[in-house]
């Protein structure tokens, strides 16, 4: 009995020998492992947070007064804010809200200085809902504001209340301000209509990359990948015959993804389902596109797995699908915007959540299109038309 053990041990030692040889000269495979942990190192470190940074916000001040620049003012110098865009009516700011160029639109009424002096001032915030950890965190960095703000503090505003108001005294010409707030898209903050409007981005990525991304490095392994260049087809043929039958299985992915929610939680899109499944095209045929560019570049199916593996978690990260893009820092929230799924989910939540049609998602579709060319290009120069 110890001799069969002994036996079976030799073997599995050797085995695991002959794979160790192989895998420390697989240089991509190393190289794959040692870079992996460094980049969600980095995303995890530095990318991503739940506290919110940059937030874009737009301002409408009917007030036009000192008093009114000095509330924005204190706003904007919380650190949480970008310069706060001005726009010249009501209707612009709720389109730049609906846009998701905005998570916050703050409105100064007319009368803001006026009432500032009897003690009632008051201002309105309309917050993108569709966030609802983000817009709640805004609306709470904004009342905090509103709050401590006292109007005759600062820039003579006691000798004005007194001088335009005599019958005011000071305890009410230093009452804070009032928010009146309204969350738009997602007026409760239920938490998972922001999950759910992205999930048929999510599944949909991984079905694209993990299909595609195995189909040209296990032709190779398989020996048939000589035989498929001897067709007389293009490598542009080669690459688009190969895409298409998955586009088929991912819309089915897509219907599916976009009834359950519905079915189940009651979250339909407001949009347009035209725009929903156009945008769709260039998306899936971008995303098969990079899979059967890791494919190209692959020498093995394990190192196809792995750097399809190593892509998505980034793509889910950066793509503003878990986390708000907008909130992340500079460069990397730019890195994010070469990804399809940076696009698509915008579309998404825009028609999902928001109601858009052809036109608002005009942008999106024009981006993923544009990926797609480019990615199409380089798998074209990277697949070899001819033997030798």
């Amino acid at each position: 009995m110890s001799g069969r053990f002994k036996t079976f041990l030799s073997n599995v030692l050797a085995v695991a020998y002959k794979e160790a040889v192989v895998m420390r000269h697989d240089k991509a495979f190393i190289g794959m492992v040692l870079a992996q942990p460094v980049m969600m190192l980095l995303l995890f470190g530095f990318a991503l947070t739940n506290e919110p940074k940059n937030v874009p916000w737009v301002v409408l001040d009917r007030s036009q007064t000192a008093l009114s620049r000095r509330f924005l003012e204190d706003v904007f110098v919380t650190g949480y804010f970008e310069k706060a865009r001005t726009v010249a009516s009501y209707e612009q700011g709720r389109a730049r809200l609906g846009r998701g160029e905005a998570i916050a639109f703050v409105i100064v009424p007319e009368d803001f200085g006026r009432e500032a002096l009897r003690g009632r001032p008051e201002v309105q915030v309309l917050l993108d809902g569709s966030d609802p950890l983000t817009s709640a965190r805004v609306s709470g960095y904004i009342g905090q504001v509103a709050s401590s703000f006292d109007p005759a503090d600062g820039h003579g505003g006691g000798r004005l209340a007194r001088v335009a108001a005599p019958e005011i005294g000071p305890a009410e010409a230093g009452v804070a301000l009032e928010m009146r707030q309204r969350f738009e898209f997602n007026p409760t903050l239920r938490d998972r209509d922001f999950f759910l409007a992205a999930l048929a981005g999510m599944l949909l990525t991984n079905l694209c990359l993990s299909a595609s991304s195995l189909g040209l490095v296990g032709e190779r392994e398989n020996g048939t990948y000589e035989q498929m260049l001897a067709l007389p087809t293009s490598p542009l043929e080669i690459v688009l015959g190969k895409l298409l039958p998955h586009a088929g299985v991912a819309y089915m992915v897509l219907t599916f993804a976009i009834l359950l929610p519905g079915v189940v939680f009651g979250l339909w899109p407001k949009g347009s389902w035209l725009a929903l499944y156009l945008v769709t095209l260039p998306f899936v045929l971008a995303s098969l596109a990079i899979g059967v560019f890791v494919s190209a570049l692959a020498r093995t199916t394990a190192q196809a797995v792995f750097i399809t593996v190593f892509f998505i978690l980034p793509s889910f990260v950066l793509s503003g699908t878990m986390f708000p893009y907008q909130l992340m820092p500079d460069g990397v929230r730019q890195i994010g915007a070469v990804l399809p799924l940076r696009w698509y989910q915008i579309a998404l939540r825009r028609i999902i959540e928001r109601g858009a049609g052809l036109r608002e998602v005009a942008i999106p579709f024009l981006a993923l299109s544009a990926i797609f060319l480019v990615l199409l290009t380089a798998v074209r120069r990277l697949v070899k038309p001819r033997l030798g």
